[in-house]
């Protein structure tokens, strides 16, 4: 059944992907799910907003607004989440985050981990696809490398 909705909400958080590439943004979705239920989900605005800290993972969670609780939440994303997003994910207690790739960005897994956020990588062709479409663009190339704090 986990695996399901594994499947199902990566699925979703792939399509908010899509539609940031579609925007012109960076194509990096997320859900936050509780109990097999849709809380939110989002995609990283950075480019569309001149927002430097709206990752997909903050965009979700501003999109699901005020929770009393994170603890009983699992939060998606389709690429291995940056240090401020971990740390939020960390800060806020969710307990279980289901990454689609971290081949493209290897991210903070160790660090979520080491903090007792079980983490599972899901190794997902789709979510790897997206970035490699996304930066096959030398410009794009250039707004992934601000986006990771790269020169």
């Amino acid at each position: 059944m986990t695996q399901n909705l594994d499947h199902k909400f990566l699925g979703i958080a792939l399509a908010e992907a899509e539609m940031g590439l579609a925007d012109g943004g960076l194509p990096i979705g997320s859900v936050l799910a509780r109990n097999g239920e849709l809380v939110a989900s989002g995609h990283n605005q950075r480019v569309q907003q001149g927002d430097p800290i709206a990752h997909g993972e903050m965009d979700c969670l501003r999109k699901a607004g005020r929770q009393r609780s994170y603890r009983d939440t699992v939060l998606y994303t389709t690429l291995s989440p940056c240090m401020m997003c971990s740390g939020t994910i960390v800060q806020f207690g969710i307990p279980r985050v289901v990454i689609g790739e971290a081949e493209t960005f290897a991210g903070n897994i160790d660090f979520l981990r080491q903090n007792g956020v079980e983490v599972l990588l899901m190794d997902d062709e789709g979510c790897k696809d997206v970035m490699r479409r996304f930066l096959s663009s030398p410009e794009n190339r250039q707004i992934w490398l601000e986006d990771i704090a790269e020169d």
